[in-house]
């Protein structure tokens, strides 16, 4: 089976995960700078979870010009990662809501450390249907990143029972990880062209 239907189905959910982020952003009724000054803890929360879709359409995009072929266990695994970020939209939205309080913020570690997890089985599934010897497999290698930042999501989830704004600074340090780029993948993907 071609990798074209799942990477236009994911791309569309994706698109459509960014769109109910932006519709929680209700705006002030006052046309002031000032009205917009009980918003920052939802702006907050939206810029950080755009970062983290964006970071997942990214790197979704480059596995999957990678992957020659899905098959059915691939498709599940790009559902289960698809579910865990269709919940993003919610947990942003409970967080900045609620100021970065302790529940919502670990509920948002929650969300994320269940989307890398999900998005760890669906490589894991790649490189099944694919072989050990493969660009994709090769592209991924040993995943440090991905392994290293399921151990920091879980840290902050705890770490948001201690202090909230410094379990969100996790998220954070994670997200600056990922976006800089792998540069193995880009040379996978240049190699298959």
């Amino acid at each position: 089976m071609s990798t074209e239907r799942l990477k236009a189905f994911s791309d569309g959910v994706i698109a459509i995960i960014i769109t109910i982020m932006v519709l929680e952003l209700k705006p002030p009724h006052d046309a002031t700078l000032a009205a917009l000054t009980p918003l920052v803890p939802v702006l907050i929360s939206y810029v950080l979870s755009f970062i983290y879709v964006g970071l997942y359409w990214n790197n979704h995009h480059h596995l999957m010009n990678i992957a020659k072929s899905v098959n059915g266990t691939i498709l599940w695994a790009n559902l289960h990662l698809l579910f865990w970020l269709s919940l993003v939209p919610f947990v942003t939205a409970w967080m900045g809501e609620n100021h970065f309080s302790t529940i919502p913020v670990a509920c948002y570690g929650i969300v994320l450390l269940m989307a890398a997890v999900a998005y760890y089985f669906l490589t894991l599934a790649l490189i099944k249907e694919h072989g050990k010897e493969s660009h994709l497999a090769t592209a991924i290698g040993n995943d440090f990143k991905g392994k290293i930042s399921v151990v920091f999501y879980f840290a902050a989830i705890l770490l948001a029972f201690v202090n909230a704004w410094l379990s969100f600074a996790v998220y954070i340090g994670v997200a600056v990880m990922w976006f800089i780029p792998d540069r193995r993948i880009e040379k996978e993907c240049s190699v298959k062209r």
